[in-house]
């Protein structure tokens, strides 16, 4: 296949969102279902190696560069654009919907992109339309997206400084695997970082996140965060920080979510969790751990997609979405809460589930390596998971006690897509074999080992167990949790307070001494400007000519000496 017959798998969904509110319902709505099915063609037909490029200011971009891992990113991005999609027919707001498909085309250009340009251009495009999806979801949405959009142009600008120094110092060059051994290259570090939702900015996620749409928050949480991990894997596989990164977000994720009331705020804390799995994974760095990252990479999207879905469905049927608020929805929402089980079964690692064939390769890699106290940690995170999205979730939402709701199951749509996403975790965790195959190393791992099956059961029964004798602690109440945010929600506006006094009052000193010294100036200009002043006065028209002609004289005289 040559360059020129290859068509950018990004184009067809960034067009296709641009044109989406041009047309009419039912041909949107055919559009939105048939455009991420001919981009998964269109990935697929990506070859091995630069396959499309073009010049920018003097500098060759290679605009698609195909290799295994580029296609297995681009394949589930594709797959969650579809399913995204359908879940959102219904959706009004047609603004979200362009956006959101302008926001998965970008993903797939960035992991297609063969240099450093091409990857922060649509790195650009994707925070700027993720931006809009946030802000799709009306007037409620408005300061989270700018605080959203606020912290990933700070991750662009970290980016773009960190590009320009590497292209500075070494000239345009594809983008590989780089040693952290330079600033630029922390610079990218901390930009692609920030984008994976590490500390100590990670509360830009549960903090917009949740205040999308009910479907919005589907497609924002498959692309930034993964998209992170994907650069994270080609940029910088084996860099030591990251395992410390991702530990401390695995635990980090867990906390907030034990706390937490608002059931999409648990979820979205939960992704802060489930991706410090994988960055912890890319530090460890062998090719079994990046297997591994890669592969809970892309079960992660379709898992916690299809809770973001169960949980889209309670809060459009409802219009709730505070624990504290529900309960008792199996009752009128049965396959709502099935495919919510089946959700916080895969993200809980529970044998035959998707994550429980992907996780557990990061689990292993620790283990080969001899790194036991991250292995020891990854498995008390397990646990920690079940705890927090495997039970707490599903409980709060469709058990313990009866709220009173009746609200019946959502429209067809949306249960076509949690039915499709539930199939996909469970065909996934009983024949991992397809996904392997897709993984960018040689799979050498065989997750049905009776240890293996036996230890995560026992793992995963203890964390029921503990969450049953616990759920006296557990029970929600009307909270509001601030992390990191506390210093940009309470300590930011009281510095911001602080600092308009000191401004104001230097302002009012700067003003007080400039009336002081206007007051002056009349009275010394009065001898020149005044009714008796000089330049005030009648001059007879002889003295006038005699200073002309002096004055005529002086310039003649300069002029000769020049």
């Amino acid at each position: 296949m040559t360059a020129s017959v290859v068509i950018p798998p990004a184009v067809g969904l960034i067009l296709g969102g641009l044109i989406l509110p041009m047309l009419q319902v039912r041909l949107r709505w055919l559009a939105v279902l048939v455009l991420p099915l001919a981009t998964l063609l269109l990935v697929w037909q990506v070859p091995d190696g630069v396959s499309v490029k073009a010049s920018f200011l003097g500098y060759e971009l290679a605009l698609v560069k195909g290799d295994a891992l580029s296609r297995l990113f681009a394949t589930v991005f594709a797959v969650m654009a579809f399913a995204g999609g359908l879940f959102a027919l219904n959706q009004d707001r047609v603004v979200e919907l362009a956006a959101a498909f302008c926001y998965a085309g970008s993903a797939i250009g960035v992991v297609f992109a063969g240099d450093l340009l091409t990857v922060f251009i649509f790195w650009e495009l994707m925070a700027i339309a993720s931006t809009l999806v946030v802000w799709s979801a009306g007037p409620q949405a408005r300061g989270a997206g700018l605080r959203y959009a606020a912290i990933h142009l700070l991750g662009g600008v970290l980016l773009m400084a960190g590009v320009a120094g590497e292209i500075a110092a070494n000239g345009p060059a594809g983008f590989s695997k780089m040693a952290l051994d330079t600033l630029p290259r922390w610079l990218m570090l901390a930009g692609f970082l920030l984008n994976a939702g590490a500390p100590p900015l990670s509360a830009w996620l549960p903090d917009a996140y949740p205040e999308s749409s009910w479907s919005g928050m589907v497609f924002l949480s498959a692309f930034t965060t993964k998209t992170a991990v994907y650069v994270l894997l080609r940029g910088f596989p084996g860099a030591e920080p990251l395992i410390y990164v991702g530990l401390f977000m695995v635990f980090y994720g867990i906390v907030y979510a034990i706390l937490e009331n608002d059931m999409r705020r648990i979820l979205a804390y939960s992704i802060v969790n489930q991706v410090g799995f994988m960055v912890t994974g890319i530090g460890i760095g062998t090719e079994m751990a990046l297997n591994g990252a890669a592969a809970h990479a892309f079960t992660h999207i379709i898992y916690k997609a299809l809770l973001l879905m169960s949980a889209g469905s309670v809060l459009y049927m409802t219009g709730k979405r505070k624990c504290t608020d529900l309960g008792g929805l199996f009752r009128t929402m049965p396959l709502t809460t099935v495919c919510g089980i089946v959700g916080a079964l895969s993200i809980s690692s529970f044998p035959l589930t998707s994550g429980f064939v992907s996780k557990s390769m990061i689990s292993e890699a620790a283990g080969m390596q001899h790194l036991a106290s991250v292995w020891y940690l990854l498995a008390a995170a397990s646990a920690g998971v079940f705890l927090h999205a495997g039970i707490k979730f599903p409980w709060f939402v469709f058990f313990q006690r009866d709220s009173g709701l009746r609200p019946d199951d959502p429209p067809w749509n949306m249960r076509a897509a949690m039915i499709f996403f539930a199939v996909l975790c469970i065909g996934i965790g009983v024949l991992p074999g397809p996904l392997y195959a897709l993984l960018p190393y040689k799979v050498d791992f065989v997750p049905y080992t009776a240890s293996h099956v036996v230890f995560y059961l026992q793992l995963l029964l203890f964390s029921g167990l503990a969450f049953f004798l616990m759920l006296g602690w557990l029970k929600r109440t009307l909270t509001i949790t601030l992390d990191i945010d506390w210093f940009y929600r309470w300590l930011g506006p009281m510095l911001a307070r602080h600092l308009d006094r000191v401004v104001t009052g230097v302002w009012n000193g700067c003003v007080s001494m400039a009336k002081r010294g206007a007051r002056g100036v009349p009275e010394g200009i009065q001898q020149y400007l005044g009714p008796e002043g000089i330049l005030a006065r009648s001059w007879p028209t002889g003295t006038m000519a005699f200073w002309m002609t002096v004055m005529l004289a002086a310039y003649l005289v300069l002029s000769y000496l020049r």
